[in-house]
């Protein structure tokens, strides 16, 4: 069954009826999720529900992606600590058809298949009046000041909620109203922080049809440290190559922790249970390896980017320990080490003098420890000589060079002036 599939993945955090189990196997259910544009690319963390809607499709079931054209222009308070930034029109349309566009990378959009919506389409032509009459008068402020992502606000004495904000709860129940009067869509998916809009549009849609409607969340995905997946030290992970190559993206996943990476394995890929279990093995026995990194890396990388690109960053991946990191061109070096620690060095510079200064040695002492350790590498060639200096026959394409101290990997921007200009 799907929706034992979709537990057995830790999916399923939230399920308003148990009833949507045996809904999924007696036929085709049209589901939806929501994707805000406040940004012109969507990133990591969205990945979660287009996979999902990926995997109700590949059930035969019909996925809707609706991009918020309408809703963007107010802001979802969900997981907020304060208001968002209020987008003009002509950013928020740039945005959307950046979203379209990746959007169509990943569902069957073809005839009778998924739908990709924009419900500024049935928002904008909304009356006030209107929506006030056959809308508002089915929601009581006390239930919605009940509802987590409103209450959380309303507990800021400086902060607050804004009406406009106060209001969107509404505005994405009549979306699932309409949704499932337009396409007899009966299923929201969405985050765990999702839970107070998805249920109001279940009462709405039984309150003005009688009908019955089904939510379902899955749990916002976080670190093994309990902070967001997705966040890079730069921020977000994006989907967009332009703002987050397929090698940081191939890199962030690698870094994967052993305590979380079979759970992104079973949230983000379409590997089967047995090729997840034999992975958590592997971890378990042998975590040096990061066979469950790298598998996952590919996957992810192989899914937004397409099969080369997960081979290329691979491929760069794999360079990035060897002899032959020279053979990397600049800019895929730049993209692999965009996240590892940076510093300024000179040639003619002691290695010892670059160990100190890059902060992988606290003293000249204990640099020369290092060496003598064998434990410090430049361009992935061990040094054994503590009077080594950095060369211009260092250097990786006349400006950069690699410094490792066991497995912490240092970018060396260097100048040829002594005096660093």
């Amino acid at each position: 069954m799907l929706f034992d599939e979709l537990t057995r993945r830790g999916l399923v955090h939230q399920c308003t009826d148990p009833a949507l189990a045996d809904a999924l196997e007696r036929g085709r259910v049209v589901a939806y999720v929501g994707f805000d544009p406040t940004a012109d690319s969507l990133h990591l963390g969205n990945l979660l529900g287009i996979v999902t809607l990926m995997r109700l499709q590949r059930a035969g079931h019909r996925p809707i992606a609706l991009a918020g054209g309408g809703t963007g222009m107010v802001g979802d308070p969900s997981g907020k600590a304060e208001e968002r930034q209020l987008l003009t029109p002509d950013v928020l349309a740039a945005n959307l058809a950046a979203i379209r566009g990746q959007l169509e990378r990943f569902l069957d959009f073809g005839p009778d298949q998924a739908l990709l919506l924009d419900n500024g389409e049935w928002l904008g032509s909304l009356g006030l009046l209107e929506f006030l009459r056959d809308t508002g008068k089915h929601f009581t402020v006390n239930a919605m000041i009940a509802k987590e992502s409103v209450r959380a606000r309303l507990s800021e004495r400086e902060q607050g909620i804004s009406y406009t904000e106060f209001s969107y709860m509404l505005l994405q129940a009549y979306d699932f109203l309409h949704l499932f009067e337009s396409h007899n869509c009966t299923l929201q998916l969405g985050g765990s922080d999702q839970w107070g809009n998805i249920t109001a549009g279940i009462d709405l849609i039984r309150r003005v049809r009688g009908a019955t409607a089904y939510g379902l969340t899955f749990p916002l995905v976080i670190r093994a440290d309990g902070t967001k997946f997705g966040k890079s030290e730069a921020g977000n992970v994006w989907l967009d190559p332009a703002r987050t190559s397929p090698y940081a993206m191939y890199q962030f996943m690698v870094r994967s922790e052993d305590a979380m990476v079979g759970t992104y394995l079973r949230l983000f890929t379409f590997r089967d249970r047995e090729e997840i279990e034999a992975l958590d093995a592997a971890t378990a026995s042998h975590p040096e390896r990061r066979e469950a990194q790298r598998a996952l890396a590919h996957d992810v990388v192989a899914l937004v980017h397409g099969e080369a690109e997960a081979e290329a960053a691979e491929h760069a991946s794999s360079l990035l320990f060897s002899e032959d990191v020279r053979s990397l061109a600049e800019g895929a070096l730049l993209d692999v080490m965009a996240e590892a620690p940076s510093s300024p060095a000179t040639v003619g510079q002691s290695i010892v003098d670059v160990l100190v200064s890059a902060g992988l040695a606290s003293s000249r002492r204990e640099a020369r420890g290092f060496i003598a350790q064998g434990g410090v590498y430049l361009n992935n060639q061990k040094v054994s000589d503590s009077d080594r200096v950095l060369s211009a026959d260092d250097l990786l394409h006349g400006r950069y060079a690699l410094l490792r101290r066991g497995k912490s990997q240092h970018l060396l921007r260097v100048s040829s002036d002594p005096r660093g200009g």
